[in-house]
């Protein structure tokens, strides 16, 4: 709290502790975990009593304290209606995942540390993270850029980061047993929500939906493969509008839009509009991309059933389906056709250079034996 004028009031409360408490308060049994509940004899009324932190109870917390405090403002202001009203500065909503054997939890985590090329540092960056030069009066509006970051802590704490403007999405191994997902709103206009504590229960549902899209994603990345028949949700085209088949494989949609691994957790977890998929994937390409190719690149991804507008909205989420297509594309592309199409160098396995090496050296020499010479 602060005695200088405006008298700003500052507010953190650790809903961990407070539901700890609630749980003990109720009969309910469990095993603490570092900001989490490893087990519970009660998971249904310990989920209850999380969902009951409120903007009610966060308000009856506060004015308690502020009933107790030391006050710049007399009781006089307070009945001018001179007072204090909350608004939320940075919210952190989380699911943590407790796994029944904790090696499973760990391999998840040393998957992406073992991906990163052994030249770079323990900490990589993918995303424009240039700043806009600072001019006199407002500045130029610039679009949001997707970054994700992989730091390594020790030899099995990874904790990956989603960043969208002022939030993020954090994921990381809680004592070496939990998953934990947790979703970092420092800004309420990132999801387009409004700043007042009264707002806090549709926060809160933005947020979980972060964390349960980002998981959906996960899932689909670990063993995704494309079905021969769409889905009973996909749509068919209409016959009076042209949507052309599903994107060809070597299309500039499928190769930059969703085949690349941060854009698709971003896109998936906060959704997209057309102006944000064009800076996405002008960035991708390394060039200009308009709004009518976006426009027709989206009419085409939407009737083949890939993604799906918000009702009422010009936002669009990935399906199932739209998920299946942009990893098994990007596994394809960065998995598959990259390194076997620089087999013959680093950074490809040693022994499928040394097999290659093998095959080109018996080709020579039947070449030889049948005394063919190199074509000038």
């Amino acid at each position: 709290m602060c005695a200088y004028f405006p008298y700003p009031v500052k507010v953190w409360l650790n809903g961990y502790e407070w539901a700890k408490r609630q749980a003990t308060r109720s009969g309910i049994g469990f095993t603490a975990l570092s900001n989490g509940f490893a087990t519970r004899t009660d998971p249904a009324g310990l989920q209850a009593i999380c969902d009951r932190l409120g903007p009610g109870t966060i308000t009856v917390f506060f004015e308690r304290w502020m009933s107790r405090l030391p006050l710049p403002l007399s009781e006089a202001d307070h009945d001018a209606g001179y007072w204090w009203e909350l608004s939320m500065r940075q919210i952190e909503t989380s699911r943590t995942i407790v796994f029944d054997a904790p090696r499973h939890a760990r391999a998840f985590f040393e998957a992406p540390r073992g991906r990163q090329p052994r030249h770079r540092p323990s900490r990589s960056c993918r995303g424009d993270l240039r700043r806009p030069p600072r001019r006199w009066g407002r500045p130029p509006k610039v679009e949001p850029t997707y970054k994700t970051r992989i730091a390594t802590r020790d030899t099995v704490g990874v904790t990956v980061n989603a960043d969208y403007k002022h939030s993020r999405v954090k994921q990381y191994l809680k004592d070496g047993r939990a998953l934990r997902i947790e979703t970092v709103i420092n800004h309420t206009g990132d999801v387009i929500c409004k700043r007042r504590l009264q707002h806090l229960d549709e926060l809160q549902a933005k947020a979980r939906d972060i964390n349960r899209r980002l998981l959906d994603t996960e899932r689909v990345g670990q063993a995704v493969s494309l079905r021969a028949q769409p889905s009973s949700g996909s749509r068919s085209p209409p016959s009076t509008r042209m949507a052309g088949g599903r994107p060809r494989y070597g299309s500039e949609i499928v190769g930059s839009w969703p085949c690349s691994a941060p854009c698709v957790s971003g896109l998936n977890a906060l959704g997209f509009t057309n102006r944000s998929l064009r800076a996405q994937v002008s960035h991708l390409l390394g060039a200009a991309y308009t709004v009518n190719q976006a426009s027709y690149d989206l009419a085409r991804l939407r009737l083949n059933g890939l993604i799906e507008r918000r009702p009422g909205t010009n936002t669009y989420d990935l399906t199932a389906d739209g998920q299946r297509v942009a990893i098994f594309y990007t596994k394809v592309h960065d998995r598959l056709l990259r390194p076997l199409i620089a087999a013959n160098q680093p950074p490809a396995p040693r022994d499928l250079r040394d097999a290659l090496r093998v095959v080109d050296h018996h080709v020579h020499a039947y070449t030889a034996q049948a005394r063919l010479g190199t074509a000038a």
